[in-house]
């Protein structure tokens, strides 16, 4: 689907008479981390789009656009194009950043907007020195690696995911002809993101966020450590306090919540859509 001047968005939509959702992936992933949520959403009624944002997946990947603002642009142009009736916009990790841009830039176009292990993220608060920021959170490499032999690194890492969360990580690389794999998003917009990411607190929006917010943060139990997870929990303690509407759903399991848990996620969607606080 076009959004802008040379740019088109990948998306895949499931049919539904009831209240839509638009789910967005977070930095480096791609729609299909969402297909276990959005087959259980479609299954409960709802009308399901999920989109790869721009240089993700098989998204156009333009030189430039690679920043909250624009990735928010992008998805009000796409509720346009697709004549969406307010939808949830929900978005996981850096995902969730853009959910609530989206939602403070456009408010008359979404119902609601949720956070899955994101909308709270502010990465300076964490490193205060970018190059510190770029050096940690830099994409692992994974030059020479097989599509088997990621496949397999991905099954040792995530025992508990099904087989479509599975399924949605390796949808994340292009398999090249030699049989090795390379990620959709290039390492040079891979850091253009992280950087704009790191550049924005979404604390400044919250007060202004006009359309109520479910944040859904993942309690990653003693896998976590410990000083990020006080981190954490303080950041989205104080988005809960500041934003004028918002609910807050831990729930147990990885940053990937929608790839692992999918029928809890979509169960959840679902009740807060449905008869919860994004109802109205």
């Amino acid at each position: 689907m076009s959004v802008a001047d040379g740019v088109a968005l990948h998306v895949q939509r499931w049919p539904g008479e009831g209240v839509a959702f638009l789910l967005v992936h977070g930095l480096a992933s791609n729609l299909h981390l969402w297909d276990g949520v959005a087959e259980e959403l479609a299954d409960r009624g709802h009308a399901v789009v999920a989109v790869d944002l721009r240089g993700h997946g098989r998204s156009d990947k333009p030189d430039d656009g690679y920043d909250l603002a624009t990735a928010a642009g992008d998805l009000a142009e796409l509720v346009r194009v697709l004549e969406l009736d307010r939808p949830v916009a929900v978005g996981q990790s850096w995902g969730g950043n853009v959910v609530i841009e989206l939602g403070w830039r456009f408010p008359e176009l979404v119902r609601g907007v949720v956070g899955v292990d994101g909308g709270w993220i502010e990465l300076r608060r964490r490193f205060p020195d970018w190059d510190d920021c770029a050096h940690v959170l830099a994409p692992p490499s994974v030059s020479g690696l097989t599509a088997a032999e990621l496949e397999a690194r991905l099954r040792a890492r995530h025992p508990d995911w099904p087989q479509p969360g599975i399924a949605g990580a390796l949808a994340c690389y292009e398999r090249l002809a030699d049989g090795t794999v390379r990620p959709w998003l290039d390492l040079d917009h891979h850091l253009a993101i992280l950087r704009d990411l790191w550049q924005h607190p979404p604390s400044e929006r919250y007060p202004d966020v006009k359309v109520p917010v479910l944040l859904i943060p993942a309690d990653r139990g003693k896998n976590d450590d410990e000083a990020w997870a006080r981190e954490r929990r303080t950041l989205v303690e104080e988005a809960a306090a500041a934003l004028p509407s918002c609910e807050v759903a831990w729930m147990a399991g990885d940053h990937d919540l929608h790839a692992q848990h999918p029928e809890q996620v979509a169960e959840l969607l679902h009740r807060a859509a449905v008869d919860g606080w994004l109802a109205s």
